[in-house]
């Protein structure tokens, strides 16, 4: 998720809550093995103080006086409301979207191949085109991007960006060379002279013995 978790990555100082993470990391829009012969036995529930993976609606019996979420979805992501999630969280510099008039977040990262074209802004972690005015594209990569070990690892970058770049593209040139080398045949394959064998059809030489041999 959100960029790939390291074990510090955003805990210290308790900087985040502690249901946040597991939020990130639980798949919704599976049916609920409790109330699976129901028809709203849909998992797109949340509950922030039990913390025990995603819940049916009729789950939400048993969390009557907790604090539930919803999850939706769009294109295949999960998604929740701003006017819910920032009711208990932080979300600036997330960039928000609005879906069927709600203005939602992305839980997760959605990375992208590579930026389209004008692109001037995009995510700290996965690179996935933002407007100017954000640094994350989803919850999971603010976590990420905010933590210690990336901020050190990002400034490392940064500083040596231009030396790392060439050292890390002579290892992979070279690994490539080695590479090819090593798959080379030890008896090279016969030359071709391609002015030869590109020469006009019909031309008759003359063989030793007085025939003729016409090449086709």
């Amino acid at each position: 998720m959100g960029g790939g978790f390291d074990d510090d990555d955003g805990v210290e100082n308790n900087k985040w809550p502690l249901w946040l993470r597991p939020l990130l990391q639980t798949s919704f829009f599976v049916q609920c093995k409790v109330h699976a012969d129901s028809h709203k036995s849909e998992c797109n529930m949340y509950c922030l103080d039990c913390m025990n993976g995603a819940l049916c609606s009729l789950c939400l019996g048993s969390h009557r006086d907790h604090r539930a979420i919803q999850i939706r979805r769009s294109s295949y992501h999960d998604v929740i409301r701003v006017s819910e999630i920032q009711k208990y969280l932080d979300i600036t510099g997330v960039q928000t979207y609005i879906i069927n008039s709600a203005r939602i977040v992305f839980l997760n990262e959605r990375p992208q191949p590579r930026p389209g074209k004008g692109v001037t802004n995009t995510c700290q972690v996965c690179e996935r085109s933002l407007l100017d005015s954000f640094s994350f594209c989803s919850l999971g990569c603010k976590i990420v991007g905010t933590s210690k070990n990336f901020r050190k690892r990002k400034m490392c970058m940064d500083t040596d960006g231009s030396d790392t770049e060439g050292s890390l593209n002579g290892i992979s040139n070279g690994y490539v060379k080695s590479r090819i080398q090593s798959f080379s045949p030890s008896t090279p394959p016969p030359t071709v002279n391609y002015r030869t064998a590109k020469r006009r059809k019909g031309v008759p030489h003359r063989s030793p013995m007085g025939g003729l041999i016409i090449e086709y």
